[in-house]
């Protein structure tokens, strides 16, 4: 068992925008297959900048606010309790794109490749 609880974990950056905050909940090899069990907390205005993963999907959940999440060029508005679903090789960024802050609790599966 693993027992994590967010009052007791620290801010770190996130890598695609080192403005962002994230708790990271779980980490790589904390479970097969998870790469991380993370939240962050986009302040208005801040975007995670347009990347993809080869050998992940990665699953976002909107926990407060509002804002965007790109993929491959399609905008999807998303707002608090909506989640949404990233494909290996998928081109995404998110977007904080309201006056206040975007909480999303997401994480990321590795996926075999096939060799």
């Amino acid at each position: 068992m693993i027992f994590t609880s967010l009052s007791k974990i620290t801010d770190q950056p996130v890598s695609h925008n080192p403005e962002i905050k994230k708790k990271v909940m779980l980490s790589p090899g904390d479970l097969p297959h998870l790469t991380n069990f993370s939240q962050a907390r986009f302040a208005p205005g801040q975007v995670a900048p347009a990347h993809s993963h080869d050998n992940m999907c990665e699953v976002f959940f909107v926990e407060e606010g509002e804002g965007i999440i790109r993929v491959n060029g399609q905008d999807y508005p998303v707002n608090k309790g909506s989640c949404i679903a990233v494909e290996p090789g998928e081109v995404h960024e998110v977007i904080n794109s309201s006056k206040s802050e975007l909480i999303l609790t997401y994480f990321g599966l590795l996926v075999k490749s096939e060799a």
